[in-house]
C-alpha cells in the first residue's frame, strides 16, 4: 500500500471516530436538554445540580482478544451521559489501534510488514512509535524483550487442546526458529516513517501494544474531563486519581499456584499502571516440569527464573513491555532493570516461591498470604 493510501486510510479511520463521537455527544446533549426542560416544567422535579454526588459508571466489553473493563466516577464537570460518551470513544480508539498494530490481521500495518518482509513498508505514527520503543527496551533488557519472537509463534502451543495432550517441540525445531530472532534486524526509518525486516522474519507487538493502547484510552478519558477511573484490558490496567472517598484503586496479585482469583497480595494504584506476567496463564505440566508461554528469546524455551512478575509503572506501555523481561531475567537482573526506569517497581515470585518487592513499593503492596508452593 502506498504512503498516500495509508495516510488516507488513517485519516478516514480518525474521521469516522470523531464523527461517531460527535454524533453520540449530540444525542446525549439533546437528551440532557430535554431532561432539563422537562424538569423545569415539572413542579415536583428538582433542578439539575452540577455538584451532585459522584456516580459510578461501569462498562465491560472486549478487544485485542481479551476482556475490557472500565470504571469511572462522574464529577462536577462530567455527568453520567458524558462519561458514557467518553468510554465509547475510548473503546473506539482501542479498536482502531488494534486494527493497526495486531500481528494477527493481514490488513494491519504489522501484518503488511510481515507479509512484505525484505521490503520497506510505510507505517503510521502509532506503529513507528511502538516499534521504536520496542527496539529501545530490547537493548535495555539484554534481548529478553524481542518483537521478532513472532517467528516462534507456531512451535510452542499452550491452548486447551495442548493442555489435554501436551507435547514439547524438538530441539531441532527450536534451534531452527531461534536463529530467526533478533530485534536488531528490525530497521526503522523514522523520518520516512517506514519499517523493514529481513526476509523470513516476522514481528509481533503483543508484548507492548496492549499497554500502549490502554494508555491511549486513558488519554481519551482524561481529555473528556474524567479524573477518577480504571481502565483494564486483561492483565494490563491503569488507575487514574483516587475514588471519591479518597481511597486509591486496589488490584489483587494472583497467587501463581492457586485457583484463579486467589490473591497473595494487593497493590495500590494512583495514576499508575499495573501489569502481570505469570507462568500459569497458558501452560502445561509434563513429566513433572512446567512449560509456559513466556519464552526466553535467547534460548527458545520457557523462562525458569520466576513464577510471576507484577510491574507498577507510571504508564501501561512501560508496565507491559518490561513484565516479561523482568520475569525472564529473574530477581537480580530483573529488579535492577526495573529500578533503572523512573518510578517503576516490581513484585516478583521467583522460581523458589520467594517474594521480592522493590523498595519503591513499600507501603503500596500489602501481603495477604504466602504464595502457594508447587510445580
Amino acid at each position: 500500500m502506498s504512503l498516500r493510501a495509508s495516510q488516507r486510510r488513517s485519516a478516514l479511520a480518525a474521521a469516522a471516530l470523531l464523527i461517531s463521537y460527535a454524533l453520540t455527544y449530540l444525542a446525549a446533549s439533546r437528551r440532557d436538554a430535554k431532561a432539563e426542560t422537562a424538569a423545569s416544567h415539572s413542579p415536583s422535579a428538582a433542578p439539575l445540580a452540577l455538584n451532585a454526588a459522584p456516580v459510578k459508571v461501569e462498562r465491560k466489553d472486549s478487544a485485542m482478544g481479551t476482556s475490557l473493563q472500565f470504571i469511572a466516577y462522574t464529577n462536577e464537570q462530567v455527568d453520567r451521559a458524558h462519561a458514557d460518551i467518553a468510554i465509547d470513544a475510548a473503546i473506539a480508539e482501542m479498536r482502531r489501534l488494534e486494527a493497526i498494530l495486531s500481528e494477527w490481521r493481514d490488513d494491519s500495518e504489522v501484518g503488511r510488514i510481515n507479509a512484505q518482509a525484505g521490503q520497506w513498508v510505510r507505517v503510521g505514527p502509532e506503529t513507528a512509535e511502538v516499534i521504536e520503543k520496542s527496539r529501545w527496551i530490547g537493548r535495555l533488557s539484554e534481548g529478553t524483550f524481542d518483537i521478532t519472537f513472532q517467528a516462534m509463534s507456531g512451535v510452542w502451543r499452550f491452548g486447551s487442546a495442548q493442555a489435554a495432550s501436551p507435547t514439547v517441540p524438538s530441539a531441532a525445531e527450536v534451534r531452527k526458529l531461534r536463529a530467526l530472532i533478533d530485534y536488531r534486524k528490525v530497521e526503522l526509518d523514522a523520518k520516512a516513517s517506514r519499517v523493514r525486516i529481513p526476509k523470513g522474519r516476522k514481528i509481533g507487538l503483543g508484548g507492548i501494544a496492549k499497554g500502549y493502547i490502554v494508555d491511549r484510552a486513558v488519554a481519551v478519558l482524561r481529555r473528556a474531563g474524567l479524573r477518577a477511573f480504571l481502565v483494564q484490558a486483561g492483565g494490563d490496567l491503569y488507575g487514574a486519581g483516587r475514588k471519591p472517598d479518597g481511597s486509591p484503586w486496589i488490584s489483587g496479585i494472583q497467587d501463581p499456584r492457586a485457583p484463579r482469583g486467589v490473591f497473595f497480595a494487593t497493590l495500590e494504584l494512583e495514576n499508575h499502571a499495573f501489569s502481570t506476567a505469570g507462568d500459569y496463564e497458558r501452560a502445561f505440566v509434563l513429566d513433572g516440569k512446567r512449560y509456559h508461554h513466556i519464552i526466553d528469546p535467547r534460548t527458545g524455551y520457557p523462562a525458569t527464573a520466576s513464577r510471576s512478575v507484577t510491574v507498577h509503572a507510571p504508564d501501561a506501555m512501560t508496565a507491559d513491555m518490561i513484565d516479561d523481561a523482568v520475569f525472564i531475567l529473574g530477581p537480580e537482573k530483573g529488579l535492577k532493570l526495573a529500578a533503572s526506569l523512573p518510578d517503576v517497581g516490581v513484585v516478583m515470585v521467583d522460581s523458589s516461591n520467594k517474594v521480592w518487592v522493590s523498595p519503591s513499593l513499600q507501603g503500596k503492596v500489602h501481603m495477604t498470604q504466602q504464595p502457594t508452593d508447587g510445580i
